[in-house]
């Protein structure tokens, strides 16, 4: 592509052809504000928060939707440009509630920081107070909360949803002032083919879609001293939730998760690693059955709650090639009420399970139906890494500076392959480690996997090539399934994981990720599994005592009953 030369702030730059202002001025390394604009979506110039000055031709344009062109002359700092970003920001501001302390997003808001870094005063907004939008929040869903009024109307949301995700959940509704984002024909969140995968409320700028909060609930369990409150943590936290305190991404930081946990009040801190390696013994296990019979190929993963909602709207006559394995989460919290349980020797009833999770969907998981082992509830709550990073923080915890402690052992010694669960290809990986030495005693050289869109591996077992493909982001998902529905699949395990990048990019970790950050807490998991000294689901000691105390073998009639759940046909409305 050719290059052309524009002036940006009296500084001559050189820069390729067809891209727009907005990215030019941040190649030369000068910021310009936004909102609706997101380096992963198609251009919206919705906000108008990026204006600049066009002095070659005396206006002012949307810097991030305007391409440059040779010899433009652009002033990014005039004071016709600061003023129409003033204007276009307070104009934001008086149709927004202004509830900061409120707010979910406090802290985390790009309007807000926008609104700091431009000095935009109340007495500013005051001028334009009027009349206000007035649309009911729709807390309906089991996973997300939308709050239109909050809305700025961006777009964001729209797009990531059709984009990145291909579910187009959500979409502009009415006309003029009346303008909202709304589910389809303005149905509650909870009747809608919403996947649940919270990457609509990561890329909010604003409040307008947060995750429904359950730290107050898990404040009451830690204060009753009647419940014995156990936790599990997903294996992505320990390379996320440090971003929430200023640690650089990717940094591992076990240690210090266990201990804050401890000092929250959990009487047990478990990792979700060890029922990680427990889907892979089971869903391992089912995979050997279907190739052994060449039944129901290729299998599917279904570790994934957004994953598993998605198909059961969209590819309902398909449920069949997914694994029945419950995911990591839902394992852990059947074994608390019933191995744990009896081996602890507590009620079920008073035991009081939270999980910390990368994932809003894991919300709408513990409530699906069949989902518990036994009739009382296994998963009692779920906390997102930002959730969990808010109750640290309210008591005055000191993260970076905790000593480090290790996971109470009987439900948490995990193996590396129960660490890679949380980042794209890490189930894919974990199952054929387990999958080729039981076929032919030899060990699985490490894959070489990428972390976005799909990703494709082909592995030799014995006399058979087994094509792997791993995709992440629902988009991409559907692409696969369309082969697989036309019978043009030739994979024979594929793994989904909703989010892009896996559970590192899931909808509940901290915000303001880009891909380079996401990257980092890839690699960072990945140097766990390097490091630990036993890296085969199969091999895990504590594994073995479970199936030999309690589950008999791996898909048992005991182990089915507990560990393995049944799909639905969903409406794809």
């Amino acid at each position: 592509m050719s290059e052309i030369k524009l002036t940006i702030d009296d500084e001559q730059i050189e820069v390729e052809e067809g891209i727009t202002v907005l990215d030019a001025a941040r190649k030369a390394g000068i910021e310009i504000p936004s909102l609706c604009y997101h380096p992963d979506l198609t251009l919206h110039g919705a906000c108008r928060v990026c204006e600049v000055e066009d002095l070659g031709n005396d206006r002012t344009i949307a810097s991030c939707v305007t391409p440059v062109q040779e010899g433009m002359i652009i002033s990014t700092r005039s004071r016709r440009a600061r003023k129409a970003r003033r204007r276009n920001v307070t104009l934001l501001l008086a149709n927004h509630p202004n509830d900061c302390l409120g707010c979910d997003r406090s802290g985390s808001c790009e309007l807000q920081d926008i609104a700091h870094d431009l000095s935009i005063r109340t007495r500013e907004i005051e001028k334009y107070e009027g009349e206000k939008r007035d649309v009911p929040e729709d807390r309906t869903g089991p996973a997300l909360v939308r709050e239109p009024n909050k809305c700025i109307l961006c777009g964001r949301c729209v797009r990531v949803c059709e984009e990145m995700q291909g579910v187009s959940a959500l979409q502009f509704s009415r006309r003029g002032f009346d303008s909202i984002v709304s589910t389809a024909f303005d149905l509650p969140q909870s009747e809608v083919n919403c996947s649940n995968c919270g990457q609509c409320a990561t890329i909010c700028p604003v409040g307008a879609i947060v995750e429904k909060n359950e730290i107050y609930p898990v404040w009451q369990a830690l204060e009753d001293e009647d419940k014995h409150v156990i936790v599990q943590t997903a294996p992505s936290i320990q390379a996320t939730i440090g971003e929430s305190f200023g640690m650089k991404p990717g940094l591992v930081v076990t240690g210090k998760l266990v201990a804050a946990l401890r000092k929250l009040g959990f009487d047990r801190v478990f990792s979700t690693e060890f029922t990680a390696d427990l889907t892979i013994m089971e869903e391992g296990h089912e995979f050997l059955q279907r190739l052994e019979g060449d039944n129901n190929l290729p299998h599917i993963t279904s570790c994934c709650p957004g994953w598993v909602k998605f198909a059961e709207h969209n590819y309902s006559d398909l449920l069949d090639h997914l694994s029945s394995a419950k995911s990591p989460q839902q394992m852990f919290s059947a074994l608390s009420k019933t191995y744990y349980a009896d081996l602890a020797g507590i009620d079920p009833e008073s035991i009081y399970t939270v999980s910390v999770m990368p994932c809003t969907a894991k919300k709408f998981e513990k409530e699906r139906e069949n989902i518990n082992a036994g009739s009382y509830k296994n998963t009692d709550a779920v906390l997102t890494t930002r959730e969990l990073s808010l109750m640290i923080k309210e008591i005055g915890i000191d993260f970076t500076s905790l000593e480090d402690e290790e996971y109470d052992e009987l439900l948490g010694k995990a193996t590396g392959a129960g660490t890679i669960f949380g980042t794209t290809g890490g189930v894919t990986e974990a199952a054929v480690r387990m999958v080729k030495e039981k076929l032919t005693g030899q060990t699985l050289e490490r894959l070489d996997l990428g972390f976005r869109g799909i990703q494709e591996a082909e592995v030799k077992i014995g006399d058979r090539d087994l094509k792997l493909a791993i995709v992440s982001g629902l988009q991409e998902a559907s692409q696969i399934m369309d082969e697989v529905r036309k019978g043009e699949s030739e994979y024979d395990f594929i793994e989904v994981m909703a989010c892009p990048h896996g559970c590192v990019g899931g909808g509940g970790q901290p915000l303001l990720a880009d891909e380079e950050k996401k990257d980092a807490r890839g690699e960072g998991l990945g140097s766990i599994d390097e490091h630990k000294y036993i890296r085969k689901s199969h091999e895990n000691p504590m594994i073995k005592k479970v199936y030999e105390e309690f589950l008999e073998e791996p898909l048992s009639n005991k182990a089915h009953r507990i560990l393995h759940a049944e799909f639905k046909d969903r409406p794809k409305t």
